[in-house]
């Protein structure tokens, strides 16, 4: 098991090895009473500045592990910049709590060619059409299934923290793969109480990187016609 380099203060993250296909898994070590007692769940992120207000609203009262799954950002460089700014919130955000409090991190497998298979034939579909459905199932499954595999007691999603997000499709979603998956979906409107402009907030006093685009080249596409 390999160490991630660290300043003192920030999260416990670790590497593993894993097998081909598996996620990349990083846990914080060890366990404590209090992680016990909270119920653990797995939070899907888009990126750092949705998870920030969403991450501050549930940790009261869930153990929380971010999963940053998101094949819909094709474009690499991106995906690494938003994934940058997802382990800097982390980092940060980790510093002002106790260990046991600690927000975990794993990174699922990046393949944008399996995104872009499942929407072929919806690329000239308009943002927040059949295609996002596609693409909502897609992030929310892999979560469930992770979920369920390592004994989460529920998982979650970041995307309803946005305006943009049709949250009642999110959580129809949520709630048929938490049947399929035997684990419970955490189905929270993140926008609600000033969610989205709370992100927007924490997003600045932290210094993250926002992007103007969803993820994927269609969205970017979409964006840049509008201007």
């Amino acid at each position: 098991m390999e160490k991630i380099n660290r300043e003192e203060s920030s999260p416990q993250i670790y590497s593993c090895e894993r097998p081909q296909g598996s996620p990349i898994l990083y846990s914080l070590e060890p366990e404590t009473e209090t992680q016990k007692v909270k119920k653990t769940l797995l939070l899907h992120s888009c990126c750092g500045p949705c998870s920030t207000a969403c991450i501050e609203r549930v940790l009261p009262e869930y153990q929380v592990t971010v999963f940053y799954f998101n094949p819909c950002i094709t474009e690499p460089e991106e995906y690494e910049r938003r994934k940058a700014a997802q382990i800097q919130f982390l980092q940060e955000y980790n510093k002002g709590l106790e260990l046991e409090e600690q927000v975990g991190f794993i990174e699922g497998d990046y393949e944008p060619e399996s995104f872009l298979r499942l929407t072929e034939g919806y690329e000239k579909e308009p943002e927040g059409g059949a295609r996002c459905t596609l693409c909502f199932r897609q992030r929310l499954e892999e979560t469930a299934v992770l979920a369920e595999r390592e004994g989460f007691f529920c998982f979650g999603t970041t995307l309803t923290v946005s305006p943009h997000k049709n949250y009642p499709l999110i959580s129809t979603i949520g709630s048929q793969l938490a049947r399929e998956h035997h684990v419970e979906f955490l189905d929270l409107d993140f926008k609600k109480k000033a969610g989205f402009q709370r992100s927007i907030e924490l997003s600045k006093e932290y210094g993250l990187y926002r992007q103007n685009y969803c993820g994927c080249r269609y969205s970017m596409r979409a964006e840049t016609s509008e201007k």
